[in-house]
């Protein structure tokens, strides 16, 4: 029990070096952390409460999902009993109600058309149900309804979507460290330290990104359009750009090409006026389409839409081939990048509305930084001691363990990449406190044993070996209620249960793994015959 060859004295005074050796650059300037090796720059990150920054609550409408659902539906409809054999005809496909309802105009084709329809339903999730129910009423009127958990789970995988399509524009702004969370079924948090305008943030974050290509409808009657009437076939969206003043545009409902298909998108400047644009390119199909509506529609003018408004209709002079083209619109250098990084994350499958906003100062922060250093120092120094006083030389081993301790959780912390907030501090506090729980339970043990007539060592082997079991129960209870803080928990509570988790582990190996070897070392070179505890 109080054996240590040379290689389980490697084994354990190894990782602790490399503990500490990572919490190092915690402390040390950016400046400094630069010039280190990229193994060695492992640092503690400051959470928002800590570092100040910004804090916004997204919300997402299920409508907005819904009305997506029922459009794509729509289309796939109009586009299956277009174009399969034998071909179906239908009158006017409505969408009231939110639900799809249009008449088969040959009764016996009914049967039919609701053959090819069924399939385009899918099932939701586990429920059984299917997202969509297909009825015939009225002999020849065929209705498509979404059912509600269809709705559901095409919410779930809309807000899945969505935090990782927020989490690459967020990246791409070369922010450190954000956080960025589902929170319920249709809200995401997000929080990015030492960001102190959120107006950039919530500009990116606010566009959907959904880049269409349409023919725009020259046959339109001008009146008409200014009056928000669209011909068969067309569509009337905003213009605030328009040459011509008035501020919408007819526009065919047709898609040329979608954001979709692009590979990449670059902010650029215009060669011959030098204003900021958007340059992009698209993947192999995107460039084919691009190009061939393009040689079809030469001296015809297309629409640049992003997100339902008209950025620019510029003409089409000749066919565009090369799989890439610019987009201009009054940028300004800013906003152009921001465009480039919305298309080069993807779209957002949902709009997103911010329901909550919140900056904290980094004074705030400095504060608790603060406070939050000068509880655990009243912590080290009123365990140390305690711990000195009442078991002398033992005590201070323990001390020893607990000042090991803290900075092995810093380094762990550092090496995982882990954010510290404050309850994170608190957490901290708390382990250093209860570090010295172990060592408690083991001198205590140890005083038993001679006061039970055992000499020095089997004292000191027995009071490590049996108060091990407690400390391992006592720290198991421990563990299961961080796991379940960390599996269940957010924000503020996760943070904690990081801390508390990484301190239980660390303090166990410390408390007991460490100051064993270094009392059975004291042993074996003073040969005591008694100890004082």
């Amino acid at each position: 029990m109080l054996s240590f060859p040379r290689w389980k004295v490697l084994a354990i005074i190894l990782p602790l070096l490399i503990g500490v050796l990572c919490a190092i650059p915690s402390f040390l300037p950016d400046s400094t952390v630069a010039h280190l090796p990229s193994a060695l720059r492992t640092r503690v990150n400051l959470g928002l409460d800590l570092s100040g920054g910004s804090h916004l609550l997204l919300e997402a409408s299920t409508d907005d999902v819904a009305r997506q659902r029922l459009a794509n539906m729509e289309e796939q409809i109009r586009t299956e009993l277009r174009r399969g054999t034998p071909r179906i005809a239908v009158g006017d496909i409505s969408s009231r109600d939110g639900k799809l309802s249009f008449m088969v105009r040959d009764p016996r084709q009914v049967d039919a058309a609701v053959e090819r329809i069924r399939p385009m339903t899918q099932g939701a999730g586990l429920t059984g149900q299917r997202d969509f129910n297909v009825e015939v009423v009225n002999s020849s009127t065929i209705v498509v309804t979404p059912t509600s958990a269809g709705i559901d789970n095409a919410v779930k995988g809309a807000m899945e979507v969505a935090t990782e399509v927020i989490r690459k524009r967020i990246d791409e702004m070369g922010t450190r460290e954000p956080t960025i969370q589902q929170q319920g079924s249709n809200r995401i948090v997000v929080q990015v330290p030492g960001l102190q305008d959120p107006k950039a943030l919530k500009d990116l974050l606010g566009q959907t990104a959904k880049l269409e290509f349409k023919l725009v409808d020259t046959a339109a009657d001008p009146s008409e359009v200014a009056q928000g009437r669209a011909p068969v076939g067309s569509e009337i969206l905003p213009y605030p750009g328009n040459p011509s003043g008035v501020p919408l545009i007819a526009v065919k409902r047709q898609v040329m090409v979608s954001g979709e298909e692009l590979t990449d998108a670059t902010q650029s400047y215009d060669q011959q006026t030098n204003e900021p644009l958007v340059s992009i390119r698209f993947n192999g199909a995107g460039g084919r389409k691009f190009g061939q509506v393009t040689s079809q529609n030469v001296n015809r003018p297309f629409a640049i839409i992003l997100d339902g408004t008209v950025l620019s209709a510029p003409n089409i002079n000749e066919p565009i081939l090369g799989g890439s083209a610019q987009i201009s619109g009054s940028f300004t250098v800013e906003s152009a990048n921001q465009l480039a990084i919305a298309l080069r994350s993807g779209k957002l499958p949902v709009a997103l509305a911010v329901v909550e906003e919140r900056t904290v100062g980094p004074q705030l922060g400095a504060d608790s930084i603060r406070s939050g250093l000068i509880a655990s120092i009243i912590a080290v120094t009123a365990v140390a001691a305690f711990m000195f006083v009442s078991y002398g030389r033992f005590g201070m081993y323990a001390n020893m363990a607990v000042a090991i301790n803290v900075l092995v959780i810093l380094g762990v912390m550092g090496i995982l990449n882990a954010t510290l907030t404050l309850p994170g501090i608190a957490g901290f506090v708390l382990t250093i406190g209860t570090a010295v729980d172990a060592n408690v339970l083991i001198y205590e043990r140890i005083r038993e044993e001679r006061r039970r007539g055992r000499n020095v060592v089997q004292a000191v082997e027995h009071g490590y070996k049996e108060a091990s079991r407690t400390i391992f129960e006592a720290n198991v209870t421990h563990a299961i209620a961080g796991g379940i803080m960390l599996a269940l928990g957010s924000g503020p509570v996760k943070g904690f249960a990081i801390v508390l988790l990484i301190g239980i582990a660390t303090s166990v190996f410390t408390a007991v793994t460490f100051t064993r070897m270094v009392v059975a070392n004291w042993l074996r070179r003073t040969r005591p015959t008694d100890i004082t505890i």
